[in-house]
């Protein structure tokens, strides 16, 4: 998949503006003046690097740092360039802290400012492997982390999808990174320079729904004022995130699956039909397949949405993800706090490893936030852990179980010894039996299933 490098200059030199066109050659460059609107470009857009070549003085001085821990929390796929006067040289020092991949003095050389991109393009996250990166698992895409089996095949599918102009379903438990996903597949798609919008239908009274999503003229219902322009007008081109998707009503389900079969709708209370370029990823923690049974998500909808569906796995079964999670957490909290913690102690580890994690990566990530804003020393330890987590008992994560097979046995017999095993040496514990093997409660009972063991 080969992409176009997405660069901001926030700068107010005009002439600046045309240099660095003539030295990104084809990189798309987009430009704003200040913070305050590149703001405004990061809720619909994502870029690879963004080259600051401001001046900040005085109380702008915080205002730019504090901006660039923002980007580093909201946005860590994007690489940062300060480019300083020769007096504000702490300031660029600071930035590296704030997370920014780079800075230099200016006046700065055509050659110089092209070698500083070329090394952010090298150490941005990639998405296609080189040869000799196939056997390696993929840490990042995007904002997404993860080294395990399931979200190498998470990263893989929203490659898939970012090839593609089909519309998409997300699923997964709440705090797995659905929205993260979603804005993958739009970073790495060809919509990428237009809008991206997202919208929790959860969170809005139903009767605004349809207005938010198509607009409204002036007049169409008791309190509309003035034309509103709805979510797929403004969209363009773009990608609209509908998150909660299983919330609205019979009436918005009939309209938005008119829309999805024909690119057409009309504004409430409005005659003009509209064409709708954009592309919809639906985003649901619900079963919605239980819920057309219910006779509440309407079926029609569902085959619309489900050509290409993403499934989030949970933490609890992606165990081999947390260390990777945690560093990354450490990282960012270190620069937001000012902390230097280094490294997590095996018991903290451990429970960490041990605990269900119903609230997923969102609330392991809030869960290292407090350890690093409580931690005084160098290393997080269990006591900087919540109650909750410290609850777990002490078991050793490594009880034996003592059993054999010859070369040759069949698959399915190891695995069904293994289970019973795990369960007596667990007292019949289910959640202990999948924790010894290393399985979630979910994949142990489908398999107790399987082997006829339930």
């Amino acid at each position: 998949m080969k992409l176009v490098l997405e660069i901001m200059l926030v700068s107010d030199d005009a002439a600046f503006l045309t240099r660095l066109k003539r030295i990104a050659g084809k990189a798309h460059i987009s430009h704003c003046e200040s913070i305050s609107e590149l703001k405004k470009h990061l809720g619909s857009a994502v870029f690879d690097i963004i080259v600051f070549a401001v001046r900040p003085g005085g109380k702008e001085q915080d205002e730019f740092k504090n901006f660039l821990k923002q980007l580093e929390q909201e946005h860590p796929q994007t690489q940062v360039l300060v480019l300083v006067d020769r007096n504000d040289i702490e300031i660029g020092i600071d930035s590296l802290s704030m997370g920014a991949f780079h800075y230099c003095r200016l006046p700065v050389s055509d050659t110089e400012l092209s070698l500083l991109i070329d090394a952010a393009i090298k150490d941005r996250p990639h998405v296609v492997k080189t040869e000799s990166e196939q056997d390696k698992p993929l840490l990042r895409l995007g904002p997404l982390l993860g080294q395990s089996a399931r979200m190498q095949t998470v990263f893989e599918q929203i490659q898939q999808a970012a090839e593609t102009d089909i519309h998409v379903l997300i699923m997964g438990e709440t705090g797995t990174g659905k929205e993260l996903a979603a804005r993958a597949i739009h970073q790495f798609s060809r919509r990428r320079r237009n809008p991206f919008l997202p919208i929790n239908l959860g969170a809005l009274p139903r009767d605004l729904v349809a207005s938010e999503l198509f607009g409204h003229q002036k007049g169409a219902f008791t309190g509309a004022s003035e034309q509103h322009i709805g979510l797929f007008e403004r969209a363009g081109e773009g990608t609209v995130i509908l998150d909660e998707i299983e919330s609205i009503d019979e009436k918005v389900q009939v309209s938005l699956l008119r829309l999805i079969e024909n690119k057409k709708f009309n504004r409430l209370g409005g005659t003009k039909t509209i064409t709708c370029h954009a592309r919809i990823i639906g985003v649901t923690n619900e079963n919605l397949r239980y819920l057309i049974d219910q006779g509440l998500f309407r079926k029609d909808l569902f085959y619309r949405l489900d050509v290409f569906t993403i499934t989030m796995p949970p933490l609890r079964e992606n165990i081999e993800d947390i260390p990777l999670l945690i560093q990354h957490f450490i990282s960012l909290y270190n620069r937001t706090f000012n902390k230097k913690i280094k490294r997590v102690d095996d018991a903290a580890l451990r429970l960490l490893t041990l605990y269900e994690w119903p609230g997923n990566v969102r609330e392991l990530k809030n869960v290292i936030q407090r350890a690093v804003l409580v931690c005084e020393a160098d290393e997080i330890q269990s006591e900087h852990m919540p109650s909750r987590l410290r609850g777990k008992t002490a078991k050793s994560d490594k009880t034996p179980m003592s059993i054999y097979f010859d070369v040759g046995t069949p698959l399915q017999q190891v695995e069904r010894e293994m289970i019973i095993q795990a369960l007596r040496v667990s007292n019949n514990n289910r959640t202990e039996a999948a924790r010894l093997l290393g399985i979630s409660r979910r994949a142990l009972y489908n398999k107790l299933h399987t082997h006829g063991l339930d």
